[in-house]
């Protein structure tokens, strides 16, 4: 048979390749004998794989249907941030599960876990509690309600015309009234549970007000929901709001998706 020669070039390439997924064999082996160490009631398993990351991991997802995936970042650094959005984001908008962008904790002793969960009246908001409530969580921990509510406000118009003022003002008042309740309503999930339950209403787009109250927190992680609508439209509107609050965060920040059962 006719022998056929490799080019030199793609020799070096397909060298570099084989070198690099046994690298990440050796590296995701260890992180199994991490989680099992960890876990031993768990059945972990592991599997190393060469191409676009978030494809890759996307892909074994589609396969598994998993209820959540955890991704890690790139560090708290604008550069991190930056990584982020090209591995971490694109599983984020794209996964039809939940999704968990880790960052690690700062131990501290004697500090208890702080979680926030991001509320704005959704079904998928409430589904994003419930997995909060659900969990176990170390003695101590804390959980912080928060609806990020942007009240109107026209204050030329206002001047003007005080009866658009008036109207702006019952507006308001509706509006805050539905933040309490929602904010009780989800405090009510929590009545069973040995969890300390405060909330917090406050002015802003919460693109940047969730990662802004988790870092004057220090909490660890943000809960929020997904808009959820499972097509593209649903991964449109993520993408403008939990993806922000993903790249902006100093902690962990959970998407919750409850329909992909």
């Amino acid at each position: 048979a006719r022998q056929i020669k490799v080019p030199a070039d793609l020799k070096r390439v397909y060298s570099r390749i084989e070198a690099a997924v046994k690298a990440a064999h050796r590296t995701v082996e260890r992180a199994r004998e991490r989680v099992e160490v960890n876990f031993p009631k768990w059945s972990v398993s592991s599997q190393a794989a060469s191409g676009s990351a978030a494809w890759e991991l996307l892909f074994k997802a589609s396969e598994m249907k998993p209820n959540l995936i955890v991704v890690g970042s790139h560090g708290r650094s604008a550069l991190g941030r930056l990584v982020l959005g090209s591995i971490s984001q694109k599983v984020l908008t794209e996964a039809a599960c939940s999704v968990r962008v880790a960052r690690g904790r700062v131990e501290e002793p004697g500090t208890p876990l702080r979680i926030v969960v991001g509320l704005d009246g959704s079904p998928s908001s409430f589904g994003a509690v419930e997995a909060v409530a659900n969990r176990n969580w170390p003695t101590n921990t804390e959980v912080k309600l928060v609806i990020v509510n942007d009240e109107w406000s026209i204050p030329i118009v206002e001047d003007l015309i005080p009866a658009v003022g008036e109207v702006i003002e019952e507006e308001n008042s509706a509006e805050k009234a539905w933040a309490e309740e929602i904010a009780s309503n989800a405090e009510n999930i929590f009545r069973d549970s040995s969890l300390k339950v405060t909330r917090l209403i406050r002015k802003g787009d919460p693109k940047r007000e969730l990662p802004q109250v988790a870092e004057e927190w220090s909490a660890d992680c943000i809960f929020m929901g997904s808009t959820g609508f499972s097509n593209r439209f649903e991964r449109f509107v993520l993408g403008s709001v939990s993806a922000a609050v993903a790249a902006r965060a100093h902690c962990s920040v959970e998407v919750v998706r409850s329909f992909h059962v």
